[in-house]
């Protein structure tokens, strides 16, 4: 009998000990391993979704867009319903938002009548100059900040110019809403056409499901056209529909517990009165935002979903590893300026000598500091950017280039630090001198590359 217990022991303690490995294996080792095929692309792709959505900084951004679009919710609302109406839908929208707030109705018709003063006093007297710039600038700056936070997530460091953002908004401004419109009042508005064409009980049932799915439909294609209309990058269609459907599928499933849990907090209103929907709608909006970042964040890790080898590793990297990346970066692109070829892209990089993405991205970026790359536009329609040696190669030296690296930043802000350390910065400073010095007679385009 004492064998038993020592053997369910034993199995525990194996299962745990596998468990932790597989645990250890998913967040971590799937990133460091070489091989290539769709079961690994799989796993790192739920392992990054899981791990994006769990992430403190993108829940941050989430925070603050929340904010951002309490302050835009009348105006959007406003662009919406002016929308709807040149689609003779605006009655079926607010018939939507009030079935999405069941316990809120008398609040909802407040709302509606502040989205018709706003646009009636947007469209009359002295009042539509500044009430359409400040619809404009609210929303602008609604998408701006969203724009700000995909391109974090794809790693590009410069956005729109002004005038693309003039010309890409405008066009989100009309291509996305038109999507959430369909999304949420066609398919009510073409069921009630169609019972009535068809009024057959097996054939309504099939009507219900088809226009079920083709709102599904249109919340994915809402969901994509984000993704590849708001970051400043190129961003692929099947990659940018795949995101597309696991947002809007995340993001109705949220809406649907969300609406259900409208029903119970009727209760509630006689102690809190309106004020009963606004925990649950900030909730509710952090939700959605989290939703669509982390939508974003596996667009992009789908796209390049080899780009995020290593990210533990680069967490910890060291400074002279750093160091020895960034001269890598450096010399790779001097030589191919002298060779005349293509300049290469951060995904070059990646595809050509297996550095990740994410690490190709700050170290072009601290060389460009530096004023030792530029960066130049390949393909403006499809926002290609390269990189180029910001002077003569001729003058690119390897001590020049180790001397700005080191020299980069902010210095000598620390009271006194001079004058109580002076003899341990001399020593320093000499030393690096006689480093420089030494490095100052190899040029980098004659630095060969091993391959």
């Amino acid at each position: 009998m004492g064998k038993k217990p020592g053997r369910l022991a034993k199995t525990v303690k194996a299962l745990i000990v596998k468990t932790k490995r597989l645990y250890a294996y998913f967040t971590d080792g799937i990133w460091s391993t070489t091989r290539r095929n769709w079961r690994i692309d799989f796993l790192r792709t739920v392992s990054l979704s899981i791990r994006s959505f769990l992430d403190s900084g993108l829940q941050m951004r989430a925070m603050a867009l929340t904010y951002q679009t309490m302050l835009a919710i009348v105006p959007a609302l406003a662009l919406i319903f002016a929308i709807g109406r040149g689609f003779g839908l605006q009655d079926v929208i607010q018939r939507e938002l009030v079935e999405a707030f069941p316990a809120q109705r008398q609040l909802m018709k407040q709302a509606f009548g502040f989205v018709d003063s706003y646009l009636e006093q947007s469209s009359e007297g002295l009042f539509v100059g500044v009430g359409i710039l400040f619809l404009l600038w609210t929303l602008i700056s609604l998408l701006g900040a969203v724009e700000n936070s995909f391109n974090t997530i794809w790693a590009v460091q410069q956005g729109r110019s002004f005038w693309r953002k003039i010309t890409d908004y405008t066009a989100i401004f009309l291509i996305l809403p038109i999507l959430m419109i369909c999304s949420s009042g066609l398919s009510l508005l073409m069921s009630t056409a169609l019972h009535t064409l068809l009024p057959f009980d097996f054939m309504s049932t099939a009507i219900t499901w088809i226009l079920d799915l083709a709102s599904l439909v249109f919340t994915w294609l809402f969901f994509a056209g984000a993704y590849m209309l708001i970051p400043n990058a190129k961003v692929k269609f099947p990659n940018a529909l795949l995101a597309g459907a696991l947002a809007g599928s995340a993001f109705l499933i949220v809406q649907w517990l969300f609406v259900t849990g409208q029903m119970y907090v009727t209760r509630y209103n006689a102690i809190y009165g309106s004020f009963s929907l606004l925990p649950l709608l900030l909730i509710w909006t952090q939700l959605a935002w989290l939703i669509c970042l982390s939508g974003a964040v596996v667009c992009y890790s789908s796209q390049n979903i080899y780009e995020f080898s290593f990210n533990s590793q680069i967490d910890k990297i060291s400074l002279d590893y750093r160091n020895k990346l960034t001269l890598a970066v450096l010399v790779v692109v001097v030589k191919r300026f002298v060779e005349g070829g293509k300049p290469y892209t951060d995904h070059d990089f990646a595809a050509k000598f297996g550095l990740p993405s994410r690490i190709v991205s700050d170290i072009t970026g601290v060389l460009q500091d530096c004023h030792l790359l530029i960066r130049v536009v390949l393909d403006d329609k499809d926002q290609e950017f390269g990189y180029q040696p910001a002077m003569d190669p001729a003058q690119i030296t390897l001590g020049l280039t180790l001397s700005r690296l080191a020299h980069r930043g902010k210095s000598g802000f620390v009271p006194q630090f001079r004058h109580r350390f002076s003899s341990l910065i001399d020593t320093v400073d000499n030393i690096k001198k006689e480093e420089y010095a030494s490095a100052d007679t190899i040029l980098l385009r004659d630095i060969p590359l091993d391959q």
